[in-house]
């Protein structure tokens, strides 16, 4: 190798490292605050370990005191309903938009990819009178409908990924007797798995770290989600960092479960669809 091909290999590996070290260090602190006692964590450095790893008391205060368990509920059930109608949403937009012919069919793609240009904040008071009006305001309603809008990513996904089926399933389909509807369900919504994946994972860790949704229109602490619960630490354990860290652990936890499992659909979502 050259001085400059080594020069540039020294330059690469480094910056993944110092990339890493930037991701990894507030975890790590994280993790070594959220074991430590109270009188433990202010006489101690960040990176100095805890004496007792078996120390879960501060996991026990987030969980009762700080209502972990209710916001993990709360959130779970969002999830689930918003998910399952943005999958479903997204799916039929994409099948629709990629496998009909009709008119201003571009415009249509034009008028969705238009939408994601226009800031949230400016529409909030139409939105706002929308939900009260509604009567959905205080009720876990109120962020799965707003979450519902299905967003142009998910459709572009799903439609890049339906481009990848050969339309002579469609037709043999069309062949034997099955409906628009039934080629959608039986055929092109099984295939699309890896699509699927890929959508549930990125909208549903959206969902998740939601604050302002959950915020404003489910003020009542009985309906209160992960981010809003761990808003709320900063008052009765306003100065009590170790349990704070310990809730941010159990607000983080799920999310990484998740995506450990499900990463390889990730990549099979995104690059399905861009070769024939």
């Amino acid at each position: 190798m050259t001085v400059r091909a080594r020069s540039a290999s020294a330059v690469r590996y480094l910056s993944l490292v110092a990339a890493s070290l930037v991701v990894l260090l507030p975890m790590l602190v994280l993790v070594l605050a959220a074991f430590k006692t109270r009188d433990e964590y202010t006489r101690t450095g960040p990176f100095t370990p805890p004496r007792d790893w078996l120390n879960f008391s501060n996991f026990a205060t987030a969980f009762d005191e700080g209502g972990m368990l209710r916001a993990l509920w709360n959130t779970s059930v969002i999830l689930a309903v918003a998910l399952t109608g943005t999958v479903l949403i997204g799916s039929m937009a994409a099948y629709a938009v990629d496998r009909f012919d009709f008119r201003f069919r571009r415009t249509v793609i034009a008028l969705f990819l238009f939408a994601t240009l226009v800031p949230s904040v400016t529409t909030q008071v139409a939105t706002f009178k929308v939900v009260t009006g509604l009567q959905l305001f205080n009720t876990r309603w109120a962020a799965i409908v707003l979450f519902l809008g299905t967003d142009i990513i998910a459709i572009y996904i799903f439609r890049q990924f339906i481009q990848s089926i050969p339309r002579e399933l469609d037709e043999a389909a069309e062949l034997d007797g099955a409906t628009k509807f039934g080629i959608y369900w039986r055929i092109i919504l099984p295939l699309c798995k890896p699509a699927i994946a890929t959508v549930v994972i990125i909208k549903g860790i959206t969902m998740y770290n939601e604050f302002y949704i959950p915020f404003l229109y489910m003020p009542d602490r009985d309906l209160a989600v992960v981010s809003t619960s761990l808003f709320r630490f900063k008052g009765p354990f306003g100065a009590e960092w170790e349990v704070i860290s310990a809730g941010v652990l159990l607000v983080i936890l799920p999310t990484l479960l998740v995506f450990l499992a499900l990463q390889r659909f990730i990549y099979n979502g995104f690059t399905a669809g861009a070769t024939k």
